[in-house]
Parts: C-alpha cells; sequence; structure tokens
C-alpha cells in the first residue's frame, strides 16, 4: 500500500494559512532600524497583506482533488493496481482539516499568523482496505478477503517554521490509530518528519520520512498463515508479531496553474513514495515468497481551491 505520508502530505501540501493583517507601508530605506521590524518580519507582513486579500482570508477555505496512481494490489504484493486519490483539506474559522488516507484529520489547535513555532492536536478517522478485495495474486487470494478496518485515534506534534528561509517549515508528528470496527482490533503508531518548502506562490514541494509500528493483533490479522489459510493456498504457516511494520520516504510537487496559488483556482500535483517492509511483516509468505518487501507509489491529479 502506498506510503501514508505520501497521501497525507498531498493535502499538506496545499495548507495555507488563514490570515487576517493589517501592515504598515515598508520604509524605504534599508538602513538599520534598531527600534522596528527586521527585514524578515517586514517580508512575512507583506506576504501576510497579500494573503488577508487573497482566497485563504474566507472564514472557510477548502481545496478538492482527484487524481490516480499505481498501488500494490495489498500491502506485501508485486502486483500493481489503479487506485484512486481524493484530495480534501480546508480552514473554517481558524480549524484546519484534511484528508488523512481514506480518512480525515482535524486540528484542534489555532496558531496565530507566522509563529515560529506551530502545533497540532486533533482526532483522526480513516478506514483501512488492506486486502479488502483487488488482490491480483490467485495464492494470496485463497487466503480470503479481509474486513473494513475502522480506525480512531489521535495526532499530535509540532511544526518549526522558516527552517532554512523565510518560507519552508519542518514538521514532527506521531499518529496513533486503534481498530473500533473488530477487523484487525490492534492499533498502529506512526512518526513522521516533512519538510515542506514553498516555491514562491508557484508551488510547493513536500519530502518525507515515516514508519509504522504495529501490534500483534494488526500483524496477526494481515501478515499471519493459519492452518486453514495454510491448506487453502499451499503457503507454509506463519504466525507474525508485532513491531516495526515499515519504513518509508515520499516526494510531492504542487503547482498552481495560474502561477498565483493565492488566488485560488487550478493546481496539479505529482507525487511518489517508497517503503519497505520489516521484520515479520516482511518475513510473511504474502511478502517473502509471493510478494516484495519493496513497494512503490507514484500518482498525479488535479486540485481546485476555492
Amino acid at each position: 500500500m502506498p506510503d501514508r505520508a505520501a497521501v497525507d502530505n498531498l493535502a499538506a501540501a496545499q495548507d495555507a494559512p488563514s490570515p487576517a493583517v493589517v501592515v504598515t507601508a515598508r520604509p524605504q530605506t534599508t538602513a538599520a532600524r534598531p527600534y522596528g521590524p527586521t527585514d524578515e518580519e517586514l517580508e512575512l507582513l507583506a506576504f501576510g497583506a497579500r494573503l488577508s486579500q487573497s482566497v485563504f482570508a474566507q472564514e472557510f477555505t477548502m481545496t478538492v482533488g482527484l487524481g490516480a496512481g499505481l498501488v500494490p494490489s495489498y500491502e506485501g504484493s508485486n502486483q500493481y493496481v489503479f487506485f484512486p486519490a481524493p484530495v480534501i483539506q480546508g480552514n473554517y474559522k481558524g480549524y484546519a482539516f484534511a484528508a488523512r488516507g481514506p480518512g480525515l484529520f482535524v486540528d484542534l489547535v489555532k496558531d496565530p499568523l507566522f509563529p515560529k513555532v506551530e502545533y497540532i492536536a486533533g482526532p483522526i478517522i480513516r478506514a483501512r482496505f488492506d486486502r479488502v478485495g483487488r488482490i491480483r495474486d490467485t495464492v494470496v487470494k485463497q487466503l480470503g478477503d479481509r474486513n473494513i478496518a475502522v480506525e480512531v485515534g489521535a495526532s499530535g506534534g509540532f511544526k518549526v517554521n522558516r527552517i532554512f528561509d523565510r518560507f519552508d517549515s519542518l514538521t514532527f508528528q506521531v499518529d496513533a490509530l486503534h481498530d473500533i470496527a473488530g477487523a484487525h482490533s490492534g492499533a498502529i503508531v506512526t512518526p513522521s518528519v516533512s519538510y515542506n518548502k514553498l516555491l514562491g506562490t508557484k508551488g510547493v514541494i513536500n519530502l518525507s520520512v515515516s514508519g509504522d509500528l504495529i501490534d500483534r493483533d494488526f500483524a496477526d490479522y494481515y501478515f499471519t498463515i493459519d492452518a486453514a489459510g495454510s491448506a487453502a493456498s499451499g503457503l507454509p504457516a506463519y504466525r507474525a508479531g508485532g513491531g516495526l511494520k515499515s519504513l518509508g520516504a515520499s516526494a510531492l510537487l504542487g503547482f498552481d496553474l495560474s502561477g498565483d496559488a493565492l488566488d485560488g483556482g487550478w493546481g496539479v500535483f505529482v507525487l511518489g513514495s517508497y517503503s519497505r517492509l520489516q521484520g515479520d511483516a516482511a518475513d510473511s509468505p504474502i511478502v517473502s515468497i509471493r510478494g516484495d518487501a519493496n513497494q512503490y507509489f507514484g500518482g498525479a491529479g488535479l486540485t481546485y481551491t476555492f
């Protein structure tokens, strides 16, 4: 399956603050201003002034889109299928929300305009469709389909702005989810680090790394082969345990088609990711015999901001 960070960053790449700021005229001289704002502060304020007149200054702002890409037919597969990648991201009265895979995350922390550090905390709900149909491998298909998992939990972290220049950031975040639908009935924790860089008002680049930690219930549901499954598929019986499931990295490029993202409208994105299964997940026969521990995802699509 695609690296969670790849799909998640798709929404994050469209993110922009929803400011309301009044800016005084910039002095014509570049001489030292011992009691005034610095050049960096003036540039940020000027950008804030543009934002205050942009689509992102509205009480409600939203980006929607649709893309498509190639993903493994199940996590650990070496066969790929086309998969839709919807984009939903927005801000309502300072509360940000975004698609998180096939699900939703809401950030309940309001941060001031252009802080050095922003804080992230809020609930997540998502569905997991791994091995729910679309299995291309005829042997793995004999193990039967899995049920849809409904995972709920929370995400928390922080973002440090202005790392190398005035318009980049580094985000540290952890998602913790537990299945409440009685599918795998387990837990998954995903720490991630991402670097985001605005390309002026024309676009954005986002790079991220992440890992997945799972408990025994999760591992058993997706990677164990019991005696009945072994008899049906011909694969050896195997019992998977919890621990580190995967490590991955992703990259995303987004561009506004008008050349100015502040006026909203149409945009395009391209993304790709690579992850490698680890530990008991990688050693499962559905991966080591029938699939591949190396997992790739690539996709592209259109967005519209209003």
